[in-house]
């Protein structure tokens, strides 16, 4: 990323961010990959190499065929405007690249188009992360700030992740708000937690610790989703 640029691999993640608006800056193909599946509508470089070459430059234990080096965009500048009569998950000290990359990919699924990070979240062209998305990074507006400030002005419900908090099934999300999931062992932390105007909590039936951070994650979007489409049903 000293360049400004990050790694994409696999033919279905290069194809998203080609067709997304991220500037593909190259792409790297082995002899076996026909470049003509991409249907390139743009100038973009095409470099056939080696399969050794493919493994050198690959995070991947099983390298793929195709990888791409995209320019990282510069940071977006968070609208508060676009978080109106909307979901965005707030992730306070997440540090794994699999869980970052599995919740992008979850929001995505559940049409949740905004995350907002603490400044010490994972960064999101990390090359785990990225490939942890599945080229959903693409279409996901990711914004690192500091959540102190930041979350008290945006003038949103604030439904934070807690153990001792409201049944997850119980609770009236409404139609807009903040969902915040806190850092994979200690969880979200005091002066965010003291912003956190709904604690929310998926109850245990069973006797494990914790939820992983990115199940939970998924947990809270299916809900807010079945919610969601109970009350345009019931309208």
């Amino acid at each position: 990323m000293e360049h400004g640029l990050f790694m994409v691999e696999g033919y279905k993640s290069v194809l998203e961010f080609i067709n997304s608006s991220y500037q593909v800056d190259a792409i790297y193909h082995t002899a076996s990959f026909d470049p003509k599946m991409l249907k390139l509508s743009r100038n973009i470089n095409l470099c056939e190499i080696s399969v050794t070459d493919m493994e050198k430059i690959s995070s991947l234990k099983t390298p793929q065929e195709i990888s791409a080096t995209v320019r990282i965009p510069s940071w977006p500048v968070l609208n508060n405007a676009k978080l109106q009569k909307k979901f965005t998950i707030v992730l306070d000290g997440i540090q794994d690249p699999g869980n970052m990359g599995t919740i992008i990919r979850t929001a995505d699924w559940f049409g949740i188009a905004q995350i907002i990070c603490s400044a010490d979240t994972v960064d999101v062209y990390n090359a785990k992360v990225v490939q942890a998305s599945m080229g959903s990074l693409s279409r996901i507006n990711v914004y690192y700030a500091d959540l102190a400030s930041v979350l008290p002005n945006l003038g949103l419900p604030v439904f934070g992740a807690m153990l001792n908090g409201e049944n997850i099934y119980k609770t009236n999300f409404g139609q807009q708000g903040l969902i915040v999931m806190g850092n994979e062992g200690s969880g979200i932390r005091p002066e965010i937690a003291r912003l956190v105007t709904a604690a929310v909590t998926i109850p245990r039936k069973g006797e494990a610790e914790s939820l992983n951070v990115a199940i939970a994650t998924a947990l809270f979007c299916s809900e807010i989703s079945r919610n969601s489409q109970n009350k345009v049903g019931g309208q």
